[in-house]
């Protein structure tokens, strides 16, 4: 499991040409969850003029949806998923909500305005990439641990939940594929006197550069 989504929920807001466009971001799981929150947008802006949406749900972005509510076909809903898919996101719905300004854009003014909604909200939300990570619990003298660090140096890693009693113990993350790689780099910086239970997997959250 590797996918990129947005940081958290959140919404920008833009004027254009007295228009205002409101873009709520939300993380979503299903066709369901996405469509629920579509129509909870357009309850609470049902003065709005118009609440255009897309959304992408699976971790291979299976399921891909779009509406232009009553915009014309194909300036709203579809460069809204176009901004999207260039970020490469998926599990997300964005509803962009418009209040009519009395200054109409054209079909080329309405695409840059529904498609620049969604990249603000992106650069202002945040990006991460969630991925699995496997755990390893270490065992180890306090002489070996000393030189510990310097094995999470040179491995660009940090140590978790550590515990000194007799021995030391602490945990790392890895990513799944690292995983027999940087076991045996273990086994090989302790000459083989460490002892190493997995600790199964988890879900991590990495903050992206949002260009």
């Amino acid at each position: 499991m590797e996918y990129r989504t947005i940081s958290q929920d959140g919404q920008a807001q833009e004027e254009i040409k007295k228009s205002r466009f409101i873009c709520h971001a939300k993380r979503v799981y299903s066709e369901e969850e996405a469509r629920d929150f579509i129509a909870a947008i357009k309850k609470e802006h049902y003065k709005a003029t118009h609440n255009c949406s897309a959304f992408i749900v699976g971790e291979k972005s299976e399921i891909k949806r779009t509406s232009d509510d009553g915009e014309p076909s194909g300036t709203a809903g579809v460069p809204m998923l176009g901004v999207m898919e260039n970020h490469q996101v998926t599990n997300v719905c964005f509803v962009v909500t418009r209040y009519f300004g009395g200054i109409k854009l054209g079909a080329g003014g309405l695409i840059r305005a529904y498609a620049g909604s969604v990249a603000l909200a992106i650069k202002e939300i945040g990006l991460i990439e969630i991925k699995e990570q496997a755990g390893l619990r270490l065992k180890m003298s306090y002489s070996q641990y000393q030189n510990f660090d310097n094995f999470l140096k040179a491995e660009n890693l940090i140590e978790f939940d550590t515990e000194f009693t007799d021995l030391v113990a602490t945990t790392i993350y890895i990513d799944k594929q690292e995983k027999e790689p940087l076991e045996q780099k273990l086994i090989e910086f302790f000459n083989g006197k460490i002892q190493i239970d997995d600790q199964g997997l988890r879900e991590v959250e990495i903050p992206l550069t949002v260009e």
